[in-house]
């Protein structure tokens, strides 16, 4: 048990990191006017655990918060990981 919470701790500390990562590389790639990286693979990251890392990531680099339809599927994705969480707890709480 103690081993599955570090894997699963790692793996949400590895990819928070990396989605932070990615969307400081698209500021920067965007204020020089350089190849970005796609939309879908940010909402990738996103989707794949890196909520927190975009949220600190769209404030800290005040990139992507105008754009409000990809601020609204964000937090889509966001409510519905929190939501899904929510409910495993719910049913399956950790003992």
């Amino acid at each position: 048990m103690v081993m599955t919470a570090y894997v699963i701790v790692s793996y949400l500390w590895l990819i928070n990191l990396l989605c932070f990562t990615c969307y400081g590389l698209d500021k920067r790639r965007a204020k020089r006017g350089e190849w970005r990286i796609p939309e879908r693979y940010l909402y990738l990251l996103v989707l794949l655990g890196g909520c927190l890392g975009a949220l600190f990531a769209q404030y800290y680099f005040r990139h992507k918060i105008r754009k409000w339809r990809f601020l609204a599927l964000t937090y889509l994705i966001i409510a519905l990981q929190f939501s899904f969480l929510a409910a495993w707890l719910w049913h399956w709480p950790l003992k």
